[in-house]
């Protein structure tokens, strides 16, 4: 199956709440102040943030205005066109050897991830070693490693309540060895607001930039979209500690809230690279911004 028949599975509790809804207010054709205040409620519902909606209204008057426009199905057209444009096309494509940490809050589909991404570069033909820097969580490594066996790579674990720096340091050490393409670097779940974890980050960040300094650098976080604006927050807090690449954004066929992508992009100026709908290791797609407009208007 791919990413556009994926997505739009994936999305269709937010088509429910924002498509259907946005179909229904643009077959009327009158586009007068009530209709734009209507526009801005379905908005904001499925969580498309306070700013991205009045600047995707702003940007949409703007080009009726110019044109005119009066029938349903071009001003339709034109919405589209204004959600691509905030979404825009922004691929990941890491030059190689490289190293991709990922982050996050608890429970958002870290280790999950990772294991997908670890089979997404698999398939592309490249070699990957993980690194089990989740130190913390009991069982955190052994569950890594059966994501790891599924995609058939090469993982690097410790004792738990080891050094995660010293975890992604042997990982390093082994990747320049044996010419390894791709390191995955896993790190302890924490909230956004613990001091102490949020530094232990920044550590990680440091072994790196000094063990591979010629490897390309990507730090990933991981959001829920089932959790709406507050990931706006996690991308924040996270962004300030490690400089965030990018965002794989989990669960968004669980959610009636995938407006939060446009809110992200538009934020954050932070592009999403990947997308889970689904909990097969075939289920992470690459983000692609006309699919993901299809899917929920």
């Amino acid at each position: 199956m791919g990413f556009f028949k994926k997505i739009i599975d994936g999305l269709k509790k937010t088509k429910q709440q924002i498509g259907f809804k946005l179909n229904e207010l643009f077959k009327r054709g009158i586009f007068d102040e009530d209709f734009y205040d209507e526009l801005e409620f379905i908005l904001l519902s499925s969580d498309v943030g306070e700013e991205t909606t009045v600047d995707i209204i702003d940007q949409l008057r703007e080009r009726m205005r110019t044109d005119r426009v009066s029938d349903p199905n071009k001003a339709y057209g034109y919405l589209r066109d204004v959600l691509s444009d905030i979404l825009g096309d922004e691929k990941m494509n890491p030059s190689y050897p490289c190293v991709i940490m990922v982050a996050g809050v608890n429970g958002v589909g870290k280790t999950t991830t990772i294991g997908k991404l670890a089979n997404i570069f698999v398939k592309q033909g490249k070699s990957v070693v993980i690194a089990a820097a989740d130190t913390f969580r009991a069982a955190a490594s052994e569950q890594l490693e059966v994501w790891a066996n599924r995609a058939k790579v090469r993982i690097i674990m410790h004792e738990e309540g080891s050094d995660p720096a010293a975890v992604v340091f042997d990982a390093i050490s082994s990747a320049k060895s044996k010419g390894t393409d791709v390191v995955l670097v896993d790190t302890a779940g924490r909230l956004h607001n613990k001091k102490n974890l949020m530094e232990e980050l920044k550590k990680i960040n440091r072994v790196i930039d000094r063990e591979y300094p010629n490897a390309d650098r990507k730090n990933l976080i991981v959001l829920d979209a089932t959790t709406g604006q507050n990931a706006i927050a996690q991308v924040d807090i996270f962004n300030e500690a490690i400089d965030i690449d990018g965002i794989v954004l989990t669960k968004l066929d669980g959610t009636a809230k995938g407006g939060v992508v446009l809110a992200i992009k538009h934020d954050m100026d932070i592009p999403v690279y990947y997308v889970g709908v689904g909990e097969g290791i075939d289920d992470l797609m690459e983000f692609d911004a006309a699919s993901y407009v299809e899917g929920i208007i």
